[in-house]
């Protein structure tokens, strides 16, 4: 029982966290990235698939609370879901490498042997590779339920989506809006989700400590 309560709490404070950074770093310092799911990928690395979900819809609703721009803004809710899906995902697929234990998994390669650096590179590949895919999945997924809330009248204000300012310079009106929308979120993602998944990690480590309360 005590686990539950620590893994619904830790979704609680990602997602505030999550709000937290994203008011800070892209409203005050005016950086143009979302950086919103971080903790969305710390949570999911430390309590599991359905926590990180938690952590990434109650994100969405939290922020749109706060800032509501519209209706058509909850549909981004996806995008965090589909954040702990994919970090999920790579926690399948590169057990050993993802692990936040000393004892990590056997699998059967090493890509550069048993040395401690080795292990190191070893993580930082798979979060790159991580931060690649993320890119990919946010980008597609981020440019369709743009241009479908665009479609939607008094869905959400044009202002509320960071890449509209960006699509209307770099593209032209014979451009579709999903491509448009899609192909302008690629470089801004790109160095989001690298930090997104860097700091996720990091994140994730500062939180298995707290495991310790359950364990006792």
């Amino acid at each position: 029982m005590r686990k539950y309560v620590l893994f619904f709490f830790l979704s609680i404070a990602g997602s505030l966290l999550n709000i937290i950074v994203n008011i800070a770093l892209t409203h005050y310092i005016e950086l143009p990235l979302f950086l919103d799911t971080i903790f969305t990928v710390a949570v999911t690395l430390s309590c599991g698939l359905a926590w990180g979900i938690l952590c990434g819809a109650f994100t969405n609703i939290f922020n749109s609370m706060i800032w509501f721009q519209g209706w058509g803004g909850l549909l981004f809710a996806f995008c965090s879901i589909a954040t702990a899906c994919v970090t999920f995902l790579f926690m399948r697929l590169f057990p050993r490498e993802l692990t936040l234990i000393k004892t990590a998994p056997e699998t059967p390669y090493d890509l550069y042997g048993n040395s401690h650096i080795s292990k190191w590179m070893d993580k930082m590949i798979v979060l790159i590779l991580l931060s690649f895919a993320l890119c990919l999945v946010m980008s597609v997924l981020g440019g369709f339920l743009a241009a479908l809330i665009l479609s939607l009248p008094f869905s959400v204000s044009p202002d509320a989506l960071v890449s509209t300012g960006f699509s209307s310079t770099m593209f032209g009106q014979n451009i579709p809006v999903f491509l448009s929308e899609t192909l302008t979120r690629v470089p801004i993602n790109i160095i989001d989700r690298l930090i997104s998944a860097f700091a996720g990690y990091g994140a994730a480590l500062g939180i298995r400590p707290l495991f310790k309360l359950i364990d006792r």
